[in-house]
């Protein structure tokens, strides 16, 4: 557990790092697009997430393949030669910790929120109007939504904005009646 906190923080310091040159370089967005498509390519791609976490490559093989994603996507040069300092210092298995953090402070100066939604099935598009607005009428800031399916919860919506949580999954409902009844 204390490794993922070490890490997680290692991630955040990068990331701090990539936004404050990004935003000297006035390329904040440019660098986050890129970040939102490497992003989207880390979920979609197996052979990505095992390139930078799999201990088998080296450094200088993650690297090559980051620069060649990056060269195909036409990447910002501040996000490759960021990518290419990442494989080089044997962090690429961060990328997924660096990009959330960069997201988060690139919202955070926006003065947006970032807010993920968790779903049994997927949000219809006037459901996500719906969840935005109802976020933007209690935080009073627009949130930046980021939604996810897991059918573990049976029904409802779980809702995390930073490290506030709102439950409304039907599991957690059974969970804890559940425990009421063991109590009882």
């Amino acid at each position: 557990m204390a490794d993922d906190s070490k890490a997680s923080n290692v991630g955040g310091r990068y990331a701090r790092a990539l936004f404050d040159l990004a935003s000297e370089q006035n390329q904040v967005a440019a660098v986050e697009a890129d970040l939102k498509s490497l992003k989207s390519a880390l979920k979609e791609s197996h052979d990505l997430r095992v390139l930078v976490s799999s201990p088998a490559f080296g450094a200088a093989d993650k690297g090559k393949g980051l620069a060649a994603i990056a060269d195909k996507a036409k990447f910002a040069a501040t996000t490759r030669k960021f990518l290419g300092l990442l494989a080089a210092n044997g962090r690429a298995g961060l990328l997924a910790s660096v990009i959330t953090g960069f997201e988060a402070l690139s919202a955070k100066a926006r003065g947006a929120v970032s807010a993920q939604v968790t779903t049994a099935v997927p949000l219809s598009p006037a459901q996500s109007k719906g969840v935005a607005g109802a976020l933007r009428q209690a935080l009073g800031k627009d949130p930046e939504i980021e939604t996810r399916v897991d059918p573990a919860i049976l029904g409802g919506i779980k809702v995390q904005v930073g490290s506030r949580l709102f439950d409304a999954s039907l599991k957690s409902k059974l969970d804890s009646l559940k425990f009421a009844l063991k109590r009882a």
